[in-house]
């Protein structure tokens, strides 16, 4: 079993009018990117609302979330940030305090 998240990432994504499935869309292939970080702990696509999207992701300390941060997920998700989000994304490093993963 792998060791518990320390530190995460909450980012909050705003789809432009109209994209919102396409980011939606974006999100779910983004999984198979990430199954392949051995740092990248848990990763969560959120849909918190009409056109506002997140991820939630976890590490198991700041060498696993700076690759992340550095990976072909956030490369991508730049990449395509001015065709699909309203504004920039909203990127916070976060602390985890506590967590239940089974």
């Amino acid at each position: 079993m792998k060791s518990d998240p320390k530190l995460a990432l909450l980012v909050r994504l705003e789809a432009k009018a109209g994209k919102e499935a396409e980011l939606e869309q974006f999100l779910h292939a983004g999984l198979s990117i990430v199954q392949g970080e051995p740092g990248t702990t848990t990763w969560f696509a959120l849909k918190l609302g009409p056109s506002t999207f997140g991820i939630f992701d976890t590490f198991g300390d700041e060498a696993g979330r700076e690759a992340h941060l550095s990976g072909r997920v956030a490369e991508a998700l730049m990449q395509k940030a001015p065709e699909l989000l309203a504004q920039p994304p909203t990127i916070e490093k976060v602390a985890v305090l506590a967590a239940k993963l089974t």
